[in-house]
């Protein structure tokens, strides 16, 4: 499949594959005709190692299409079923780099919202108290520097939730750069949105040994005048 030799694999054994997605990507199930990531990573595996025949990819989560960063597949239904569980407990560590508008006030803390999605307009609300069929979403994020009125947030999240960072951000008027459906003034042309999971760290659920699988942000000028503060941050 074409597209399938242009993967950036940054980690891969008998078990787990992690790709630093593009943004733009689906990580899986296109309604339209797109590629989507699961579909390449799976021509990867077939060609790589010459397996005949559909191969075996377990699609453990996403990160949405106009966003970058890590995406780890599992390459048995062993580690699937392991690997599902430690998402599903909490017990991955996840951490993105957010550039916004402005400097967040206080520079850091914990927030904790009621999400609503609209399934229609593929839209989520944020509330500060629980309402009818919301989900409660809890993240820590952090200052890291400013340059050129752009802003650069570490952010954790503790749950996993749809559209969680960007709702949360915009709730308390930090909306990311480029992120047209949460309220940013900005527009990039390949219309991507400045968040990027950076970071994953968990227990391997064969090997048993800690596992961290870091993703460089893309090389754009939307990143590019960050670099310095990024690689201090990863320290």
């Amino acid at each position: 499949m074409k597209g399938a030799n242009k993967l950036d694999v940054i980690y891969e054994d008998n078990h787990l594959i992690a790709i630093n997605k593009i943004n733009g990507l689906l990580v899986h199930e296109a309604k339209d005709s797109d590629v989507t990531l699961e579909e390449l990573v799976k021509d990867y595996i077939k060609t790589k190692y010459k397996k005949p025949g559909d191969v075996y990819l377990g699609t453990l989560h996403r990160i949405d299409r106009p966003t970058s960063g890590v995406v780890i597949f599992a390459k048995t239904s062993k580690a699937a079923a392991r690997m599902s569980g430690l998402f599903s407990s909490g017990n991955i560590d996840k951490s993105y780099l957010a550039i916004v508008e402005r400097i967040p006030d206080p520079f850091s803390g914990r927030l904790e919202h009621y999400l609503v999605k609209n399934t229609e307009k593929n839209v989520v609300k944020a509330y500060d108290t629980p309402k009818n069929g919301s989900k409660k979403a809890i993240m820590d994020y952090e200052l890291v520097g400013e340059i050129n009125k752009n802003v650069l947030l570490s952010v954790n999240i503790l749950t996993g939730r749809a559209h969680q960072i960007r709702v949360q951000l915009k709730k308390i008027g930090v909306p990311i750069n480029g992120d047209l459906k949460y309220g940013s003034n900005l527009v990039f042309s390949d219309q991507s949105i400045a968040l990027h999971c950076r970071k994953m760290s968990f227990i391997h659920p064969v090997k048993l040994e800690k596992v961290d699988i870091i993703a460089p942000p893309p090389k754009n000028i939307v990143w590019n005048e960050f670099k310095g503060l990024i690689v201090q941050e990863r320290k």
